[in-house]
């Protein structure tokens, strides 16, 4: 325990630096606060904003919850798909990086036209699509990570398909998974953000930030950034805690914990 304390050490006193500097910063060349505000500002401006910005938070972090963890199992499941039958793969493939790069902002004027504005399902779809194409990307790779002498000693035991796929492939490709969860995660809240740009519920971070911004309240507009990427912080701990917990095995795990 106190060993893993120390390696926090160096991250706690960057972070204190950052924020002292930041500060500085600020006062010492007078910087507007619509430009950037200061540490201290946008601390005095958390009560305030609390009860608006909090609700928004929750809801926001929510959708994008949803949207990651359908695309992350909708990803994993084309995954398998495209491991399997290399037909499947090498027609599913190139759509998929081609899709990968559609931008949000014309997702979302789709999304709010099928679902509604006001549905979280314009926002969980958007988000799942988002996702779907890292996960199913780092999926196949994993999947199809497996060596020649693997597969030849699971042959060896006249292992079947489905046992080649749980008992070895899964296994192998959880590190390629979690490495993919990783960047979703961040990808899922920034999906979700953005998206509330182009209309939804007022209680959401994309429409907080829109009209505070627009009254030019940027100290508000700071907490409201700053929970976000507390959210998001809070996210990708989460997966490093259940990678760490079901991949005690893997030499990347083990080295982490010495």
């Amino acid at each position: 325990m106190i060993a893993r304390l120390r390696r926090w050490i160096p991250a706690i006193g960057v972070f204190v630096a950052f924020i002292a500097l930041w500060e500085a910063v600020v006062r010492v060349f007078d910087i507007q606060g619509f430009i950037l505000p200061a540490p201290t500002a946008i601390l005095a401006a958390f009560p305030g904003a609390w009860p608006e910005v909090w609700p928004a938070s929750i809801g926001t972090f929510l959708s994008a919850l949803g949207g990651l963890a359908l695309g992350t199992t909708l990803g994993i499941l084309a995954a398998a798909g495209a491991a399997r039958w290399p037909m499947v793969r090498d027609g599913a493939m190139p759509l998929a990086i081609t899709a990968n790069s559609t931008p949000i902002i014309v997702l979302a004027p789709v999304a709010n036209a099928w679902f509604g504005l006001l549905s979280p399902w314009s926002t969980i779809v958007v988000v799942a699509v988002l996702v779907f194409f890292p996960v199913m990307i780092n999926m196949v790779r994993g999947l199809l990570s497996t060596s020649a002498s693997e597969l030849e000693l699971m042959a060896s035991y006249a292992a079947n398909k489905r046992t080649l796929l749980w008992k070895l492939q899964l296994p192998g490709a959880m590190p390629y998974m979690f490495s993919a969860l990783k960047v979703a995660a961040a990808l899922s809240l920034i999906g979700a953000i953005v998206k509330e740009y182009f209309g939804g519920s007022q209680a959401r971070l994309g429409q907080y930030l829109t009209l505070k911004a627009g009254n030019f309240q940027f100290e508000e507009v700071w907490t409201a950034i700053l929970l976000a990427s507390a959210f998001g912080i809070g996210l990708y701990l989460l997966i490093t805690l259940v990678e760490r917990r079901y991949m005690g095995w893997h030499v990347s795990v083990r080295a982490a914990k010495v």
